[in-house]
């Protein structure tokens, strides 16, 4: 694979951007992973000590900050500092740092990585990543004067000429940057901060039905209300001491959960998503209050609504009902349900969700939201919290394309919708007939439509699984759409969720439901008719292979 999905490999140009910070500021057998902030550096780093130190294989981590200024240039730029703070750790611990980029979408983007790329010198002989084999050589200074008088003035980005020798790249990059400000489609870079002020409105807009007047039930979520980031992961960290996690079985999610808070007693998963796992869940909690009666039992419950990939719903006025019992914070992820489909902030005390999938739908850039819910009796504290610690590592240029492309997510979603309902209405007959289909519309009905928005349709995800290994591999080989591993993109996209999720755990994830040969399918908005011929054409392949 040249490229993946950003959490899981980690983006060509962000270790070219490594290699040189290695080769800078490394000693021999050093790695390093690059972080926006001092703030999430040390984050890493006590997290590395603590899993190294877990694991048996105590470790030793430092810390570098690099500033990467573009000194002389005539060129306006949004950034004129870039500053990195740069992880350096022994080779072998390499995959606690994989950890921690993995799961908790703290490292830099891939775009801040070009533009600190682009602010080196394009003459350095050690600028060409890197083979992992090669030996090292002793890194020169770089060029800080990077031949700004050789970029074109049109640039927003300021930046020096890329290190590819192409021009032609660098002509169709200035190009591209022209066109989207000159023509409407993107704010110019330098307007990143309102970027982020427009996707907070348009979040809070949606969540009161575009009305900014109390609601009939109380005050609703405003504008700041809502903060955006570069991962909704990262916008997740607001508790302090036990963790439950009731989602669908995804075995990533309880490793930051477990081990990432400094004196965290850890967590408990509840993966089914179903009403059992409440009775459950008030078992634990007695039995923590039982063992220490002074003690908060819970300081969170995580959920999905609906989950991911089997689109389970607990009941939401249980739990919140139990989270007022027992004053524990109660987080809903609403990424698969939506903003426009469904309304669970009446339930929460905070609601998150990933900007990456339906919001943005190009799959070109990555983002995060954290909504606090005014009428929470944990209001004022979460936002005196928010407010105190909250860090903007969010890249102007990742918010810049973000904010445009969610200008029209309302109205993108509706087609999806549409589209999701003609599919699963024209073909459940040959599902139910020869597949165990998971539809929006079939599966839990009851709580989706309850936690239903004012307008709020059917969600534009599926997935199914199959009678056989074999139907299920012609099904997806035969399906004349895109393959990878997202959702919540324009266009159709399908994914073999549980063997690239849980490859190396396909037992434990059949235990949660979630079966070998399951393929999800996130519907996007192609014509109607083609999509409908592409399933057609997949389902009989996968009768023929039965």
């Amino acid at each position: 694979m040249v490229t993946g999905y950003p959490r899981f490999f980690i983006h060509l140009s962000i270790e070219k951007l490594a290699r040189i910070c290695e080769q800078k500021f490394g000693a021999p057998n050093e790695k390093c992973l690059l972080c926006p902030s001092k703030k999430i550096a040390d984050r890493c780093r006590s997290f590395m000590i603590d899993r190294a130190s877990l694991a048996g294989t105590p470790t030793h981590v430092r810390l570098v900050q690099y500033h990467i200024d573009p000194e002389d240039t005539p060129l306006p730029s949004p950034q004129p500092t870039v500053e990195l703070h740069i992880v350096l750790f022994p080779t072998e611990a390499w995959p606690f740092a994989k950890q921690f980029w993995q799961h908790t979408g703290l490292g830099i983007s891939s775009r801040l990585a070009v533009y600190c790329l682009s602010l080196l010198s394009a003459e350095s002989p050690h600028s060409p990543v890197l083979s992992p084999k090669s030996a090292r050589t002793p890194f020169k200074t770089l060029n800080r004067h990077y031949s700004a008088k050789c970029a074109p003035q049109s640039s927003s980005l300021g930046s020096a000429p890329p290190l590819s020798s192409n021009s032609q790249d660098e002509l169709s990059k200035d190009q591209s940057t022209y066109l989207e400000e000159r023509y409407g489609r993107n704010l110019p870079v330098s307007a990143g901060s309102y970027a982020k002020r427009a996707m907070r409105r348009r979040i809070a807009g949606v969540l009161v039905r575009d009305n900014w007047e109390d609601s009939p039930h109380g005050p609703c979520a405003g504008a700041d209300d809502v903060e955006v980031g570069p991962s909704h992961r990262g916008v997740k960290d607001v508790t302090e001491t036990m963790y439950i996690c009731s989602k669908q079985a995804y075995f990533h999610t309880l490793i930051p959960l477990k081990f990432f808070k400094n004196g965290a007693l850890g967590c408990h998963f509840l993966g089914h998503g179903l009403d059992s796992d409440i009775d459950t869940l008030e078992t634990i909690i007695k039995q923590e209050l039982s063992a220490n009666p002074s003690a908060l039992p819970v300081a969170a419950l995580f959920v999905e609504f609906p989950s991911n990939p089997l689109l389970r719903s607990a009941n939401m006025s249980l739990l919140r009902t139990l989270a007022d019992k027992y004053d524990f914070l109660l987080v809903i992820d609403e990424t698969i349900g939506n903003f426009v489909n469904v309304n669970v902030l009446q339930h929460a005390d905070i609601v998150v969700s990933s900007l990456s999938k339906i919001f943005s739908g190009d799959a070109n850039t990555m983002g995060g939201s954290l909504i606090l819910n005014p009428q929470s009796r944990h209001y004022a504290a979460l936002k005196a919290h928010m407010s105190a610690t909250y860090e903007d590592t969010y890249f102007d240029e990742d918010a810049v394309f973000m904010e445009r492309n969610s200008r029209n997510f309302a109205r993108r979603i509706r087609i999806i919708d549409e589209n999701t309902l003609a599919v699963c209405e024209r073909n459940i007959p040959t599902i139910t007939r020869h597949q165990r289909g998971l539809l929006p519309k079939i599966h839990h009905a009851r709580k989706l439509l309850l936690m239903q928005a004012p307008g709020g349709r059917l969600r534009g995800l599926f997935s199914l699984t199959f009678t056989s290994p074999a139907a299920s591999l012609a099904f997806f080989d035969n399906m004349p759409f895109q393959k990878g591993p997202s959702l919540g993109t324009n266009f159709t996209l399908a994914c073999p969720y549980t063997i690239l999720a849980h490859y190396l755990e396909l037992g434990w994830a059949a235990e949660y439901g979630v079966e070998e040969g399951l393929v999800r399918i996130s519907v996007g908005m192609e014509e109607r008719e083609g999509l409908l011929e592409g399933f057609k054409a997949a389902l009989r392949a996968a009768e023929a292979a039965m």
